[in-house]
Formats: C-alpha cells, structure tokens, sequence
C-alpha cells in the first residue's frame, strides 16, 4: 500500500492529461477538486491489484459529458460522491475503494476527490490505459463486466440508476440524461470484485501517470528537452511538429467534436495535418497519409515546455509536436478493434500500430 499526498497531485495531473489523448476533462479542475478534498485529511491510500481480496468490491468513479463545458460549469466534488454513495446503498454493503476508469485528466483526478472525501482506498489502475469518448469503451467490456448498476448524478442533487442489457445501452441513455443535466454529470459503474478487476483492469496506471508528470516536471528544472523526456517515459514517437492553423470545435449529443489543423513546421513545412476528436483525439491525418489512428494514443504537446494540450484548450497560433502512443494490447485484438478501432468511429481505414508507423 502506497500514499498519495497533495504534494503529488500536479505530476499525476500532468501526466493523466498527456495519457488522456485531448480528454478526459480538464486536468486543472480534476486537480483542484482532488486538493480541495485533501486537505486536513490524511494521505490517500493507494492499493495494488495484488492487495484486493478475491471478494472485494470496487466502484470507479469519473465524470460524464463534454469536457468543454466542466470550463464554465466547474463541479463541487459532491456531485461525485453522491453518486458513489447512491450505487453502494444498492448494493448493501461497503465498497472496499474507488478508482479511475480512464487515465484522463479529470477523470484521473474524480476518483482521488471520493477516496479522500469518504477515507477509502484507490486502486492504482483503469480500464482504459488511455481516455476513449464512451462507457463501453472499455477493458472491462471486453471480459464481459457489465456498465450497470450504474449511478449518475449532477449539480443540482439529481441521481438515476441505470440497469440496461449490455454497456453500449449504458452509453446511450447515460448520454441523453447527461446532455439533460447540462451536458457534463457524474457516473460510478463497472463495479467489480477483486477477482474480476485483476482480469479486466489495467494495472498501475496511477503510478504512471506519476511518473510522466514527474519527468516533465524534471526536464524543466534540470533544462533537458521535455518532448524527449515524454516520449521516453510513454515509449511514444513525435510523429509531427507545426502551429495550429484552425480549430473547428462544437459540443454536440454531450461531446467535444471538431478537427484541429497544424500547419507543419521544420521538416513538416508545406504540409497540413488535421486531428479529428470526440472528447479524445481519434486520428491524425494529412492529405495523403495516416499518421495513428485510434486504439494508439493521440497527444498535443506544447512545443517548448512538453505539457500536454487538451481539445478544450487548443488555441489559434499554439506551437505544438503530436506524438503517438502505443495502447495497451488488449485494444489491438479482433475484439478491442471492434469496439475502438478506427471503423467504430466511421474511418475507412485500417489500424497499424504506431511503432510500426515510426519505429
């Protein structure tokens, strides 16, 4: 068992936004959130797969919704544990922790606002690697763990509870009441026991988020390259380098949509590279080429100091270097393609793993 202490809230923060693709929510207010339940408490337990007994319940908390709108309808932090507490009377008994479902950047931090509120463990893991736009988008679908019971709450003290007959109805009637609630809501679902979340989790993403954080944080006190120190911690590949020439965002059914268009610099002069997003950037493209696709991760990185650039934040003019990621490799089978794989998401074209694109 480890801790986590407000100390260590900007690194985790940093990092879960480079592993967040765009998305996951602003990691900024995840952060406030997070410190404003820590504070006067003490540190926040974090257990490891290995440490949950067999018949142990755990409860991922996240939020739901466009990131766009948590910039002008920032959360208390009681909407989550509302929420959490809602599914736990269902079930009749204690959760033993909470944890992250995606490594997003609010939704890296949400699970930290309940451990801390209510003094239960986190579970160093998700069930993403990464940040995808939709509740069955992930592992724990692939193993067969259903999304419901789930709890949805917002703001204003309103709380539903879902049972559906697979996860992709989770998504659509989750979807039509959180765009009801104003478009961003609060969820805790996949609830599951010890035994099942060592097969469907993915295991130690909270320490990594750390790490990348920490090594961002690092490169700038010691003055080494900060994009060189991301694509090492993540074993990504810079795949271009430009200025954001146009941004075309909306919100749109409860998520962020739009293309971004970086005018190539340097070695990429002359030429145009367009990301499309839903929350999380899902393919960058030029006129004659794909560069990654979807299940691999998307990442903007600001130019000089190597922080992360979320779909919320991206501006006109912004100096950037788009890296790819290699996702975990549960997404690369027949069944992880199918549910997040280019053609899910209406592209044409089929998956090649990044490194074989860049390595």
């Amino acid at each position: 068992m480890r801790e986590i202490t407000i100390d260590q809230l900007d690194d985790m923060a940093m990092g879960a936004a480079v592993l967040g693709t765009g998305g996951g929510g602003n990691p900024y207010i995840g952060k406030l959130m997070a410190r404003s339940a820590m504070t006067g408490k003490p540190p926040v337990q974090m257990l490891s797969f290995d440490e949950l007994d067999d018949e142990d319940l755990v409860a991922p908390t996240a939020m739901m919704g466009a990131p766009t709108v948590m910039v002008e309808k920032v959360p208390s932090g009681e909407e989550i544990v509302s929420a959490f507490l809602a599914l736990q009377e269902l079930y009749g008994r204690p959760f033993r922790a909470t944890m992250s479902i995606e490594a997003g950047g609010v939704n890296s931090m949400v699970p930290l606002t309940v451990a801390a509120r209510l003094g239960i463990p986190l579970v160093d893991g998700d069930t993403m690697g990464r940040a995808f736009p939709e509740i069955q988008m992930v592992t724990a679908t692939l193993v067969g763990v259903k999304a419901t019971p789930m709890a949805l709450a917002d703001d204003k003290g309103n709380s539903v509870i879902f049972n559906t007959i697979d996860n992709r109805w989770t998504e659509t009637f989750a979807r039509s009441v959180t765009v009801n609630m104003g478009a961003a809501a609060y969820m805790s679902n996949y609830v599951m026991t010890g035994k099942q979340l060592k097969e469907a989790g993915i295991a130690g993403t909270m320490t990594l988020i750390g790490e990348i954080g920490r090594a961002i944080r690092e490169s700038h006190r010691q003055h080494t390259d900060p994009i060189r120190t991301v694509l090492d911690v993540t074993h990504g590949y810079a795949v271009w380098t430009g200025k954001i020439a146009d941004i075309a965002r909306r919100t749109v059914g409860g998520f962020a949509r739009g293309t971004a268009k970086v005018e190539g610099t340097g070695e990429y002069a002359g030429r145009t590279l367009e990301i499309d997003f839903q929350n999380e950037f899902l393919i960058a493209r030029t006129e004659d080429e794909v560069l990654v696709t979807v299940p691999d991760l998307i990442t903007m990185l600001d130019a000089e100091t190597g922080e992360p650039i979320t779909t919320e934040d991206l501006r006109y003019g912004f100096r950037v270097v788009v890296i790819g990621i290699p996702c975990d490799g549960r997404w690369r089978s027949a069944a992880g393609l199918e549910l997040v794989g280019p053609g899910y998401f209406g592209y044409d074209v089929p998956y090649v793993p990044v490194e074989q694109r860049f390595g």
